[in-house]
C-alpha cells in the first residue's frame, strides 16, 4: 500500500496533480471513516450498547473524516489539464516557471487554470474549462498579489491554446526568472487548490 501511496505523491503544480491529489483524498476519506466505523461497532460488540467510550472516540474521528472528504468533494469537481492540452504545451522552457493544474477560489467563484507560466512580472495562464471566468481569474489574481505586497505584476487568462503559445514563445526570449518571479510562484501554490 505505501508503494502505491509513493505513486500518488506529486508536488503542487506539477502536471497531473489534481488527478492523483483526487485519488490520494478518495482513499484517506474512505479510510477515516473506515476506522470510525470499526471503532464504533468494536464499542458496540464489547459491551452490547453503544453508551461507551468507544463510541466517543468513533464521533471525534469522524471531524478528521469529515475534513477529509471536503477535500475530496474539491477535488472530485476537478479534471485537471487534458492530455491533448499538456501534449501541445508541453515544451523546453527555461526562463520562466511553469505549473500545470491550479485551481483558484474565491468568494464568488472558483477558476482552474490548467497551465500557468511566471516570469518576472508576468502572469500567463491557459483554461480550457468553459465555465471559468477569465477576466474573473485576473482580477482575482492581480488582487491577490497587491495584498501579498507583490505590484504592478501583470495578469492575463487565455482561452486559446494558439494565442497562449505565442505569448510564451514571448516570454522565452526576456530575461530569466528573478527573486519576483520566486515571491509569485511561492504565492500561487499558496493559494491554489
Amino acid at each position: 500500500m505505501n508503494t502505491f501511496m509513493n505513486t500518488l505523491h506529486i508536488s503542487k503544480g506539477d502536471l497531473e496533480y489534481i488527478k492523483k491529489k483526487r485519488v490520494r483524498e478518495i482513499i484517506k476519506t474512505a479510510v477515516l471513516f473506515a476506522v470510525s466505523a470499526s471503532l464504533y461497532i468494536a464499542g458496540i460488540k464489547a459491551t452490547g450498547s453503544n453508551k461507551n467510550l468507544l463510541t466517543i472516540v468513533a464521533i471525534l474521528g469522524c471531524l478528521p473524516a469529515s475534513k477529509s472528504a471536503v477535500n475530496m468533494i474539491m477535488f472530485l469537481r476537478y479534471r485537471g489539464c487534458p492530455k491533448e492540452a499538456a501534449d501541445k504545451l508541453n515544451g523546453t522552457y527555461t526562463n520562466f516557471y511553469t505549473l500545470y493544474d491550479l485551481v483558484f477560489t474565491s468568494y464568488e467563484k472558483n477558476y482552474e487554470i490548467h497551465h500557468m507560466a511566471i516570469n518576472d512580472h508576468v502572469i500567463c495562464a491557459y483554461t480550457g474549462a468553459l465555465k471559468c471566468d477569465a477576466a474573473g481569474c485576473e482580477k482575482h489574481l492581480e488582487k491577490m498579489l497587491i495584498q501579498n505586497g507583490i505590484k504592478n505584476v501583470t495578469v492575463k487568462v487565455f482561452k486559446d491554446i494558439p494565442k497562449y503559445k505565442n505569448r510564451l514563445a514571448q516570454l522565452q526570449e526576456l530575461s530569466e526568472c528573478s527573486t519576483v518571479s520566486d515571491n509569485i510562484k511561492a504565492l500561487v501554490l499558496e493559494i491554489s487548490l
